[in-house]
């Protein structure tokens, strides 16, 4: 549709192509006003948000879920309509329907936005509104034109790190791990280590046995993947080296073995298949010494399978991909650990996919990528990220340039907020992988917005990473 065949509202605003009204936003909002109908949403008491249905709603960290059941609330006397709501912030009806019925939203602005819209209680979030900001600076100070997006920082991480007691950090590193796969590690670091320094740290000489020790074990394990997402490998390297020491002292088998296979990570990550392999290969030997834990015996075959993709061993690779895919099939012979992150289907998928890419066989690489995509729910932001990430540079490598672009563009849309520099860092290599292809005019279209988002995110990445630094060690 050219600028002349498009529609416009009668006082000449241009109608997006969903508006069926004949209204724009503001003659809508205005029309509601001069008829009576309210402009904005009513103040509602606190037993509101107490209802079954609100509170089935805000469980779910879906604003459109929340949206919806607030619209569906008995305290209204009736349903409020999507086009009423919709109006409050300006939006068509159709693209409430999608708020409401589509994936989360995952970019903080837009949910402060409807926070402080419908006047959600800060409690009942399971994010923090961030506070006004002050002026910007002035126009020649040495900043970007664009804010980054603010830093959310959940309400149930915060809640859970008050209590003294290794169930309170148990439950304390399955909320920060939740909320890690949201929004990256980058910005919890601090909070980690700072609970690591102030509430476990002086315990760890009180006499209290093994299980402190363990808790510190897995909250400094926690700490260096944190550090690693925020491109200190460092500094990560350190902590799962503290995390080894701790969890001989601890109780937890599972966890030594845990801690292997994240040194073994961070071995690849550095280019360093041999040791990955190694670290890798020992905690398959200490964990066939104890319980069984399926998951971490296929984290570890895979692990191992991505040092041999490294070297071009494709027999060895595929070998151990099918034995990670084996014991993901089996059974605890004991309670699971809290402690040990989890693995399924997913994370295989991606590592084979990683795998399946270093050896050339692409379609493999694309098969593998796409099911990460199928089986990852839209809140696991960052795993979601590496799959979209790896599906593009296939396609690119397979010459569907069209497809890869709409594929990155995808991940730029979703991962705004997200405080992770392997995800940056992924970017980049994307860049280069397209450069070659500029000539063309989608690879060209979308290196110029991706130009602009990591200008903006490398922005917000260091002023991220200003608190990684801990003022004084984490542990002992």
């Amino acid at each position: 549709m050219t600028d002349t065949q498009a529609r416009r509202c009668r006082c000449g605003t241009r109608l997006a192509r969903d508006n069926t009204s004949g209204r724009c936003a503001a003659c809508t909002t205005g029309a509601r006003a001069a008829t009576g109908t309210p402009a904005g949403p009513p103040r509602v008491p606190p037993e509101f948000w107490t209802h079954p249905g609100m509170r089935s709603a805000l469980d779910q960290w879906h604003m459109g879920k929340v949206i919806a059941a607030y619209r569906a609330h008995p305290h209204h006397g009736r349903p409020l309509r999507q086009e009423t709501v919709a109006a409050w912030v300006g939006i068509t009806q159709p693209q409430l329907s999608r708020i409401e019925n589509g994936p989360p939203i995952t970019n903080l602005g837009r949910l402060t936005q409807w926070a402080r819209l419908l006047h959600i209680p800060a409690d009942r979030l399971w994010f923090q509104v961030p506070q006004q900001r002050a002026a910007r600076p002035p126009a020649h100070a040495s900043a970007p034109a664009a804010e980054p997006p603010p830093v959310p920082v959940p309400v149930s991480a915060r809640a859970t790190v008050l209590g003294p007691g290794e169930d309170a950090a148990a439950a304390a590193v399955a909320a920060w791990r939740a909320v890690d796969a949201q929004i990256g590690g980058a910005h919890l670091y601090a909070t980690v280590t700072t609970y690591l320094r102030d509430h476990l740290s002086p315990r760890m000489f009180g006499g209290e046995g093994p299980q402190v020790f363990t808790a510190a074990a897995a909250l400094t394990e926690m700490a260096g993947w944190m550090a690693h997402d925020a491109g200190d490998d460092d500094r990560a390297g350190r902590h799962f080296a503290r995390a080894r020491d701790l969890s001989g002292v601890g109780d937890d088998p599972h966890l030594r073995v845990h801690v292997l296979a994240s040194l073994a990570h961070l071995a690849h990550h550095r280019a360093h298949p041999d040791d990955a392999i190694g670290y890798a290969a020992q905690g398959q030997r200490e964990l066939t010494a104890g319980p069984a834990h399926p998951e971490l015996a296929a984290r570890l075959w895979a692990l191992q399978a991505r040092g041999h993709a490294a070297a071009g061993r494709s027999r060895e690779t595929r070998a151990l991909l099918g034995r990670a895919e084996t014991a993901l099939q089996g059974s605890h012979s004991a309670a699971p650990s809290p402690w040990v992150s989890p693995f399924d289907a997913a994370s295989l998928a991606g590592d084979a996919a990683r795998c399946m890419r270093q050896l050339g066989d692409l379609l493999a690489a694309q098969r593998h990528a796409q099911r990460v995509l199928e089986l990852r729910p839209a809140g696991r932001t960052r795993s979601r990220a590496f799959g979209h990430l790896t599906l593009a540079g296939v396609l690119i490598e397979r010459g569907a340039l069209d497809q890869a672009c709409a594929v990155a563009t995808d991940v730029l849309h979703t991962t705004g907020s997200l405080g992770s520099y392997p995800v940056i860092q992924q970017l980049r290599d994307l860049r280069d992988q397209l450069q070659p292809h500029r000539a063309t005019a989608c690879a060209r279209g979308f290196l110029d917005h991706l130009a602009e988002a990591l200008r903006q995110r490398e922005w917000l990445y260091q002023l991220t990473t200003d608190t990684t630094q801990p003022r004084t060690s984490p542990t002992p």
